[in-house]
């Protein structure tokens, strides 16, 4: 039963996230949800542009993320509702939606969405210099982050008395009201992630890989609950990724990004397992690291780069790998080192 309980909102997003995706993919392109102006800077390197500047990129909406937590949050209310109004064992037991395990990640999810959406409809419709200024939303952002961390590191603090994080093969490392702190970096590193969202196909199948690993992981701890939303999760990023595989139909955008981290970040947190997400997320661990090193290093001090130009995904084009090529490949590693972290969890 517990099985079924993961695979049955596994599939149900993704027939939802299918069914609805051509409405949603009808009123983007309706209403031109893409980028009137692409935001540059001093710092953007002619690669870089050559890149970027496509007609299929520019005139693709950013905002098809909001198909994921749509499926997300109809499943959840399909199975709740059904449970409450047919009550049997059967229909009790596929409820997901509880208290003790998913209403944080859940609640997490949704705000971070929404947070999300009203960043992607500014970056399309907003007029004047703060519309397109890049700087200033990276700050609101990286604020908005830190805020919704804040409040869900003290919920897991002073509410569910989570105090230490667990060291595979050593033990738990208690600390204390270290642990708030700890937290919210955590969620900001895990959010920094989002540069991953360039390519067709490439974050929809790195995520994918990520939540199918931590639906395995939570399956055994035995955290039912918040297997069946893990599983959720990715069989909406699946119903995503039918459509935004080469040539994508849109991109996630923010709203998909952030919404993705950030429960991402709380899921790794409840199953304990959060020093084991820089493995399990390796290809975002990886490209967000380039960023870092890129900019904030060897730009910043050395005055040169490292890298022909940033986020990982595209020095590998700009070294002549074709966009499909980048993309398989990204996925290859994600699925090798999500299955390389569940065995870790699974032998410590």
């Amino acid at each position: 039963m517990d099985i079924l309980k993961i695979i049955f909102p596994t599939v149900l997003t993704f027939f939802i996230g299918i069914i609805i995706t051509p409405f949603f993919t009808r009123y983007f392109y309706r209403y031109k949800m893409w980028k009137k102006s692409p935001r540059t800077s001093a710092n953007t390197s002619e690669a870089f542009n050559n890149i970027h500047n496509t007609t299929h990129e520019l005139s693709t909406p950013k905002i098809g993320g909001v198909i994921i937590w749509v499926a997300v949050l109809f499943t959840v209310c399909i199975i709740y509702f059904i449970s409450l109004a047919i009550p049997s064992d059967l229909t009790l037991k596929l409820n997901f939606f509880s208290r003790s395990q998913t209403l944080v990640p859940l609640g997490a999810f949704f705000l971070a969405a929404f947070i999300g959406l009203a960043d992607d409809l500014l970056h399309i419709y907003g007029q004047g210099r703060f519309a397109q200024d890049a700087l200033i939303y990276r700050k609101i952002k990286i604020a908005l982050i830190t805020g919704i961390g804040l409040v869900i590191s003290l919920w897991f603090y002073f509410k569910l008395d989570f105090n230490s994080v667990h060291i595979p093969f050593n033990g738990d490392l208690y600390l204390g009201i270290w642990f708030i702190p700890f937290f919210v970096i955590v969620m900001l590193a895990t959010f920094s992630t989002s540069v991953i969202d360039g390519i067709d196909g490439l974050a929809g199948g790195v995520f994918a890989s990520v939540f199918t690993a931590f639906a395995v992981i939570a399956f055994v701890n035995n955290q039912i609950d918040i297997s069946a939303l893990s599983g959720a999760i990715a069989g909406a990023i699946l119903a995503f990724l039918w459509f935004n595989v080469p040539p994508a139909r849109f991109y996630m955008g923010e709203t998909g990004i952030m919404a993705l981290t950030v429960v991402l970040a709380v899921i790794a947190f409840l199953t304990d397992s959060v020093l084991l997400l820089p493995i399990i997320a390796l290809p975002l661990v990886a490209t967000s690291a380039s960023v870092i090193i890129q900019v904030y290093v060897f730009y910043k001090f050395f005055k040169r780069r490292i890298f022909k130009v940033t986020p990982l995904h595209h020095h590998f084009q700009a070294l002549g790998w074709p966009r499909e090529k980048v993309v398989m490949r990204y996925w290859i590693v994600a699925v090798i080192s999500a299955i390389i972290g569940v065995i870790l969890v699974l032998i410590s």
